[in-house]
């Protein structure tokens, strides 16, 4: 009975890690199609974007895992062991305990923290059109050869857009931003955007 408990984590492991083989064929395929005119970052090498995802992968569980965070909307990117978290929470106690629940995933170096305190209450009107909101940025993003949409988050509060992630230089966080401001319903845009080390 024990080994077959085991078996789901086992099977989320090598989900992960053929997501990431794939992410990184598209990332490769990718850059050799497009032509960018801002220099890249450093490379890394595929056993790093794997650990990045495994990282990632652990963080994700280990805060749903979390009873005290996992009703929070908290989007996580790893870049070389760093853990970008954003995203938008109800107080500093969450922000805190997501901060020490991160730290203690096997393989996380550092941690980047871009939460943001929501501001008052939430209707449901508000939560569609923040839905609806988030859902046409990420497809814009997605449009746009200029970004990297596949390592950006995105989370919506009452109009407030937030993106988060790792993007290649300071063009790509322009690019995204002017992206992000013209869509209908965007109220303002935090910017917490990271450039790849």
């Amino acid at each position: 009975m024990n080994k077959l408990c085991a078996l789901p984590g086992l099977w989320l492991t090598l989900g992960a890690l053929a997501i990431a083989l794939t992410l990184v064929g598209c990332k490769r395929q990718e850059a050799s199609t497009t032509n960018v005119a801002a220099p890249a970052p450093p490379p890394i090498s595929v056993g790093t974007e794997i650990d990045d995802a495994m990282i990632t992968t652990r963080v994700k569980s280990a805060l749903l895992g979390d009873p005290d965070i996992k009703g929070s909307d908290i989007k996580a990117e790893t870049r070389k062991g760093t853990v970008l978290l954003g995203g938008f929470v109800d107080s500093q106690l969450t922000i805190d305990r997501a901060v020490a629940v991160v730290q203690r995933v096997e393989g996380v170096k550092g941690i980047d923290n871009s939460m943001t305190i929501k501001d008052g209450k939430t209707t449901v009107g508000n939560v569609v059109d923040d839905g609806i909101v988030t859902t046409r940025v990420k497809s814009a993003l997605l449009a746009d050869a200029r970004i990297k949409s596949f390592d950006i988050a995105v989370v919506t509060r009452k109009g407030n857009v937030q993106l988060s992630g790792f993007v290649d230089n300071q063009s790509q966080i322009d690019r995204a931003l002017e992206v992000t401001k013209d869509i209908g319903g965007v109220q303002a845009v935090d910017n917490q955007l990271s450039i790849k080390k």
